[in-house]
């Protein structure tokens, strides 16, 4: 049983379109979501990478999260510079508790098997409890996993997973990857600089509405 890494990744397909799905909260969107999603990009020779905020996560009910409209604004902000990088609402217009599942069956009435593959990119600690998500058997069948490698993190750690899933499993490291939103808002909250942790745009829309506590300088 093993894990391929970015170097034993899957071979384009020809004719096939490779479309990354980048999902999360996004609560805030930071430059460690927007470097996982370019390094894919990059590595892997995706065509193009679409961001799906979370309507309702499932996984993080037990804290106060920002209103999806709030996160979906952020998150365009954040990614409006890149040709590359698009924005779905699928998840917050469909309502309800926001299953990775659901989201790839519905994507795939936009793009047939025929003519694109998937690629849902995520991090490592939300790989790691693939065993706990919706139906987490049906993920092969619809896409590839791309666990995006933070500190803390290395591919052997995957190896817990049934091997059912590890097979549809890249590994993708990004050494510097250690930007969380959990930190952001702790900052914010103890009215610490979030400075080139988050696009200056971001950064200006928490001000401006006054996200995770914030109160000024």
């Amino acid at each position: 049983m093993s894990v391929d890494m970015v170097h034993g990744a899957p071979s384009p397909l020809k004719g096939l379109q490779r479309i990354g799905i980048m999902g999360g909260t996004f609560d805030p969107i930071h430059y460690g979501h927007l470097l996982a999603a370019e390094e894919a990009f990059s590595s892997l020779g995706l065509d193009r990478v679409i961001f799906v905020p979370t309507g309702e996560s499932p996984h993080k009910r037990h804290r106060q999260v920002s209103t999806a409209e709030d996160r979906y604004a952020m998150a365009l902000l954040a990614t409006l510079d890149n040709f590359h990088f698009s924005l779905s609402r699928v998840e917050i217009d469909r309502g309800g508790a926001s299953h990775t599942v659901d989201t790839l069956r519905e994507m795939r009435h936009w793009f047939s098997p025929s003519h694109a593959e998937f690629f849902f990119i995520t991090g490592m600690d939300a790989v790691l409890q693939l065993d706990t998500w919706k139906n987490p058997e049906l993920l092969p069948g619809l896409c590839h996993i791309v666990a995006v490698g933070r500190p803390g993190f290395d591919a052997s750690d995957l190896l817990n997973l049934s091997s059912s899933l590890t097979k549809s499993i890249v590994f993708l490291e990004i050494p510097l990857l250690a930007i969380s939103s959990t930190e952001i808002r702790s900052r914010i909250a103890a009215k610490k600089s979030i400075r080139y942790l988050v696009p200056s745009a971001v950064e200006n829309y928490i001000i401006k509405k006054k996200l995770y506590g914030y109160a000024g300088a």
